[in-house]
């Protein structure tokens, strides 16, 4: 599942706390509350795998002893060895899947306090020189587990408590020792205890300082591509007018001719607005930077906008591509584009054709049959169809009639 996108207060308490010192890091609210769903995976995972391992060393361990050792002290290992493969069998289930942190803290230190208690209390069942071996394999089982195991500090503090007071309990009745040496004992195990929970926490923090530098890329990359798709936004859309411009629309019909996709029924219109220089002049480039956005609104309004594809050609130029219309239609799409711009009466006073601004539109069409029409000829022959309806008047739809043989005649220059 992707990251989801940090909300702009996690992103400045992101930066807030890879600005300080690493050990003041301290995650909180919905920040920490990830940081746990991205880790649980990989925690619940050593957690069964240990649980598991613990469980095979104690029976293997039980087994082996059978064979090698005395039958009284077998007999005696027995009942307390027992208790410990259920706490950890049942502590791995409960890992197997998220649940509330409760229930998972809960298994947790439950299921570490019975292993590490059927651990010493095999060595007090057997006694004489189990006893102090069986306590010392119990500190062993409990610091490789807070090594591991990455859970909240408070969650290994406690673990590493139960291995101490234990450790110490049991020590004070093993009829081997003295008081003094058990109280030595265990204030130097409690040194390597204490040195083991403080480099959790070092890990614990570090874990989460890359959990923080990982967001703070996340958030850089989707920011990066956010820009790269405003710039790529830029590259095929004109700023004026919102529509895509020359450039895309070209790369884009070139794309479909040069793989040969453009194998259908598509019609090309050439759309020009009359005496637009004219406009400008007597009205200023404001008005006509007006002008085009509102016609270019309206050739948009005058087609499908999940197929057809319309761009600013260039100045006052439209070009608009209609895919898989016949060429009756595609006429009724000029006659509709060229009728709603004379309708909106937008005003130009320059215009020799009425008070208002005009559209000339030329359209080519090429069918199925015309399978040797290039992109090149198609756009030339809709400029062909425009040049005529400059010609005959302006504010008109001018169609190409493809002649049987084609002829070495170019287009004339449109005029505005």
């Amino acid at each position: 599942m992707p990251p989801r996108p940090l909300t702009g207060a996690m992103a400045d308490e992101v930066e807030r706390l890879l600005s300080g010192r690493t050990r003041d890091i301290r995650l909180t609210g919905e920040l920490r509350r990830r940081f746990d769903e991205r880790l649980w995976r990989q925690t619940a995972k050593v957690i069964r795998s240990w649980m598991i391992w613990v469980a095979f060393v104690d029976v293997l361990t039980l087994a082996l002893n059978a064979a090698l050792l005395p039958r009284q002290v077998v007999l005696s290992m027995i009942a307390p060895a027992c208790l410990l493969p259920p706490a950890a069998i049942l502590t791995a289930v409960v890992w197997n899947k998220p649940r509330p942190a409760a229930v998972q803290r809960a298994s947790l230190l439950l299921g570490m306090f019975l292993i590490l208690l059927s651990v010493g209390l095999v060595g007090v069942f057997a006694g004489g020189e189990f006893y102090e071996r069986h306590l010392s394999i119990m500190l062993f089982v409990a610091t490789s587990a807070i090594t591991i195991f990455s859970v909240p500090l408070a969650w290994t503090i406690a673990i590493a408590c139960y291995a101490l007071c234990l450790y110490l309990i049991l020590q004070w009745h093993n009829p081997l020792l003295e008081a003094g040496s058990v109280v030595a004992a265990t204030l130097f195990f409690s040194c390597g205890i204490i040195a083991t929970v403080v480099a959790r926490r070092t890990m614990n923090i570090l874990a989460q300082k890359t959990f923080l530098l990982d967001c703070r890329d996340q958030r850089r990359v989707a920011e990066l591509a956010d820009a790269n798709a405003r710039l790529e936004r830029l590259a095929r859309t004109d700023p004026l007018t919102g529509i895509a411009n020359r450039r895309w629309m070209m790369e884009t019909l070139e794309s479909l001719w040069r793989h040969g996709r453009e194998t259908g029924i598509v019609a090309m219109l050439m759309c020009d607005i009359d005496h637009f220089k004219g406009l400008n002049d007597k009205l200023g480039h404001g008005e006509g930077d007006r002008c085009l956005v509102k016609v270019a609104g309206i050739i948009q309004s005058c087609v499908r906008a999940d197929r057809d594809l319309v761009s600013r050609h260039g100045g006052e130029e439209f070009l608009v591509v209609l895919p898989d219309v016949d060429e009756e239609e595609a006429v009724a799409v000029a006659r509709r584009i060229r009728e709603s711009v004379e309708a909106a009466a937008l005003p130009n006073p320059a215009s020799s054709v009425g008070p208002s601004v005009t559209l000339s539109v030329g359209v080519a069409f090429k069918s199925r049959a015309d399978t040797g029409v290039s992109l090149a000829n198609l756009q030339h022959e809709a400029d062909m169809a425009l040049y005529r309806a400059k010609e005959a008047g302006r504010n008109q739809v001018s169609v190409f009639r493809r002649p049987p043989v084609a002829t070495g005649q170019t287009a004339a220059r449109r005029q505005g």
